[in-house]
């Protein structure tokens, strides 16, 4: 079988790896669809993100869906040609955060295309993936694998919904209109949300959150004030999903929150400096948002039932051989939203 492996920054290779046949409990998978995320463009384009790097090869991709090809001993509930999503994440189970229901944090988490941990944890950016037979989601059999490949994407949004509490009826502001901050305004749409107003710094992903239903979009390198009027009498908005991983986005996300307004920090972007001052006298509660953990089987459900729609986010779908296209495709926001490779 072949795989989409990184070697360092810019060094993205498909190569041929040896396929293996899945053991007790485990099943054999033919990836179909899989979608790339923000970590596998860190990756390709800077060898790693933060203190994590890539220092052994390393097959990418964790957003991923494929059809069941073969079954080891003592799998039930599933059968050859199965369609089904790939969660990435396989917690330990044993560990104290796991004990306690917040296996998210698990201690020795194994999360497909991580270079958090030595050896690294090779992805689902190939061919055949063997894999637990815990971590494959069955799916409706005319559910297209393209749509149950965002389900990990999803799974991430449901979570920061999760932290954020009640979104039935609240007025929610989306920083960052990438493919989470997408997610992210269709969740709190889902949820019963009364108003979403979304804001980044280029126009075509903002005229796309529009067409996905914000109620209002603003460039803010267009015009750096438009959160402005957002901030009279204390704060508008009572919950905010701060996808950029920006500093500045943080900063207006308080000037324009309400008292007593809860703040979601979804996108990474390495250390920020907080106007503490405003967060306290305004008493805001500032929560972060970490993968997901029963999140991906409701992402699976809500998808296969058409309740989110996230479609309108793929922008191409493009062959296993052209990865490094593919990539650099996903790269260019003035072209792609949301890119995925077909295996």
């Amino acid at each position: 079988m072949q795989a989409i492996v990184i070697h360092a920054a810019r060094d993205l290779r498909v190569e041929d790896q040896p396929e293996a046949a899945p053991g007790p409990g485990q099943v054999a998978i033919r990836i179909r669809a899989g979608g790339i995320c923000g970590s596998d463009l860190h990756y390709y384009q800077h060898g790693g993100f933060g203190v994590v790097r890539v220092r052994e090869p390393m097959v990418l991709g964790h957003e991923i869906a494929g059809e069941v090809a073969g079954l080891g001993q003592g799998v039930a509930g599933l059968a050859v040609g199965d369609r089904v999503a790939v969660n990435p994440s396989l917690p330990c189970g044993t560990c104290r955060y796991c004990l306690s229901g917040e296996a998210q944090h698990c201690l020795d988490m194994r999360f497909y295309g991580s270079a958090m941990r030595m050896p690294h944890v090779g992805g689902g950016f190939r061919q055949v993936l063997v894999c637990e037979a815990a971590r494959a989601v069955k799916l409706p059999a005319d559910m297209p694998l393209q749509r149950a490949a965002f389900a990990e994407p999803l799974a991430v949004c449901l979570h920061a919904a999760r932290q954020a509490g009640k979104l039935l009826g609240a007025r929610v502001l989306v920083t960052g209109a990438g493919p989470i901050g997408m997610l992210c305004l269709l969740v709190a749409r889902h949820a019963g949300a009364r108003q979403v107003v979304m804001t980044d710094l280029a126009p075509k992903p903002l005229a796309l959150a529009l067409q996905l239903g914000a109620d209002a979009a603003h460039d803010l390198r267009a015009d750096p004030q438009a959160l402005g009027p957002y901030g009279a009498d204390k704060g508008h908005f009572d919950v905010v999903f701060e996808c950029a991983g920006s500093g500045a986005a943080l900063a207006g996300a308080i000037a324009a929150a309400r008292p007593g307004a809860t703040i979601v920090q979804v996108g990474l972007g390495g250390d920020a400096t907080v106007p503490l001052n405003a967060l306290v006298a305004k008493e805001i509660t500032l929560r972060g948002t970490f993968r997901f953990h029963e999140e991906f089987a409701l992402a699976v459900d809500i998808l296969a039932r058409g309740a989110i729609d996230p479609m309108p986010l793929l922008t191409e779908v493009l062959p296993m051989d052209q990865a490094i296209a593919a990539f650099e495709l996903a790269a260019d926001r003035t072209r792609a939203m949301k890119v995925q490779i077909a295996f």
